[in-house]
């Protein structure tokens, strides 16, 4: 093997991988370093309309055609049949109080769903990341990608032309060297560790304890009496990023295609005290038993791996890129897994450093592009702390919460649209952070959330859900917010031929565009056409 590379890349995981093959491709000489070996459990599984969308654009832009299948779910399934896939139709939340059992309601208020594609052909997917993980290391190594798996990392030496490395393999020993090193291994990972970088936290934010695993045999809800609706929903609930909300947290129920579960629970560390959740499993026990239609749901569950259970969730380095070194955004901040912030985080940093790899390495802007890189990073992760720390703060009044994430509903419709009519400038940042009027509202509402103290009365309730319509007003290209609806949103194009302004388009111009277009936009389409 080489030892003298343009490009080291810690941690071979989705992001490591696909950066390593986007590096190939431009001509570079890249080292992918992994200090364990595939197949190997990750988690952060579940993606989102703007996730794929930004894989398809990564896929085309640099010559990747085999990753284009996995931008759709019916495309993934005929392509890689193999390679473990969920079917994510939309985002479900059932909202649960303590010794209670859950029933729906006529007016639907202890529930929400919002469906991200009208039809199973082009949904959402929930990655097996165990098979996703592996499958993007082998391409990079066929692409021309050097790998070293089981492998220690030690930083020898890092100045502004380069890092040197010394690898530890079999009890052999190997110097490396690089002209930009990067930092794929996740939070308080490799560089973070060797280069004793300083941790942050978010404002605002909670301190929360997570309990995950793998599980078989675990009941879907659409065949729960306890989940029944005489109206058909706009997707079947389960093939879904499932919620189940609490006063004190949530849990995520992710279904795979191979009869394995992903689940776990993010709970605020008073609750997660009262549980201990350090117990494991035990813990885990006490949690179904607190929330029985939970433990209904998990009761011939069964783990197929060891519980893992992280102690402090939430992760902020202090500092995120320096000469000749960055991190991954997922190795320089986790906030919570809630609304699948964590997958489209990573995809957008991997763009920027795309775009760095084009036409800055080696550069006397090298440094400056990376100081950009690392404040943009840190930017967009405090903005989805933000408002994510505002949905923890309005779990005990479900009216509240779904009222709040219409915030990320309207902006990720909107963002998606944007790049799809390559109008990106539109939608600039992440969650729409580069909008005046729409930003405004989303932290008024966050610290609202965060000072208000009680059971809110109706008429704040209503005042609440005023604020938030008229806020997002300017990018509601999804009909979100609309009241006749009764928290069930299905796909409906008329609502962005409607709002076609927001985009800067005429209504015309969308249908045309719509009707015409080889693709149909989870969020925005509907299962039909629109007609020119």
């Amino acid at each position: 093997m080489r030892t003298d590379f343009d490009l080291c890349i810690v941690g071979s995981g989705f992001g490591g991988s696909l950066l390593a093959m986007i590096a190939c491709r431009l001509g570079l000489s890249v080292l992918l370093i992994e200090r364990g070996r595939h197949p190997r459990f990750a988690i952060g599984e579940s993606t989102s309309p703007l996730t794929n969308l930004i894989l398809e654009q990564i896929a085309r832009r640099y010559d990747l055609p085999r990753l284009l299948p996995f931008s759709t779910f019916g495309a993934w399934q005929r392509a890689y049949p193999e390679i473990g896939v969920g079917l994510k139709r939309g985002f479900t939340y059932y909202k649960h109080e303590a010794g209670r059992e859950f029933q729906t309601r006529p007016d639907r208020a202890n529930e929400l769903l919002v469906a991200a594609s009208p039809a199973d052909e082009i949904a959402d997917t929930h990655w097996f990341r165990a098979d996703f993980d592996r499958f993007l290391m082998e391409e990079a190594v066929a692409l021309g990608v050097e790998y070293s798996d089981e492998t220690q990392t030690t930083l020898d030496n890092l100045s502004a032309t380069g890092a040197k490395l010394t690898l530890t393999r079999g009890g052999q020993m190997l110097h490396a060297s690089c002209r930009l090193l990067i930092d794929a291994t996740g939070p308080r990972g490799f560089l973070h560790r060797s280069l004793a970088l300083a941790e942050s936290e978010f404002e605002d934010f909670p301190r929360t304890q997570t309990l995950f695993s793998h599980f078989t045999g675990v009941a879907r809800t659409d065949e729960m009496p306890q989940f029944h609706s005489d109206e058909r929903p706009p997707y079947a609930p389960d093939d879904a990023a499932l919620h189940h909300v609490f006063d004190d947290g949530w849990m995520w129920v992710l279904r795979f295609g191979n009869g394995i579960t992903s689940a776990g629970i993010s709970m605020t560390g008073r609750a997660a005290a009262e549980l201990n959740l350090a117990d494991r499993e035990p813990a885990w026990q006490r949690f179904l038993a607190r929330y029985p239609t939970v433990g209904a749901q998990f009761a011939s569950a069964q783990p197929v791996r060891e519980f893992t259970f992280a102690p402090q969730l939430a992760f902020r380095s202090a500092a995120t890129a320096g000469e000749a070194w960055a991190l991954l955004p997922s190795a320089a901040a986790f906030v919570d897994p809630l609304f699948s912030t964590g997958i489209p985080l990573t995809l957008v940093g991997i763009e920027r450093l795309g775009r760095i790899l084009e036409g800055s390495l080696g550069s006397p802007d090298l440094s400056e592009k990376l100081r950009d890189y690392g404040e943009l990073t840190l930017s967009d992760a405090d903005w989805s702390a933000m408002f994510v720390g505002g949905c923890f703060a309005a779990m005990p009044h479900f009216e509240l919460f779904t009222a709040f994430s219409m915030y990320y509903f309207a902006a990720v419709s909107f963002g998606e649209m944007a790049r799809r009519i390559e109008r990106r400038d539109l939608a600039s940042r992440f969650l729409a952070q580069n909008l005046r009027e729409y930003a405004d509202g989303l932290r008024a509402g966050a610290r609202w959330l965060h000072s208000r103290a009680g059971a809110p009365s109706p008429s704040e309730i209503e005042a609440f859900q005023i604020a938030i319509a008229n806020a997002v007003r300017t990018i509601n290209i999804a009909g979100v917010c609309d009241s006749r609806k009764r928290n069930w949103y299905d796909i409906d194009f008329n609502d962005v031929i409607e709002k076609a302004h927001c985009l800067e388009m005429t209504p015309d111009a969308m249908r045309s565009l719509i009707a015409k277009a080889d693709w149909a936009s989870p969020m925005l389409c509907g299962s039909q056409r629109a007609q020119p």
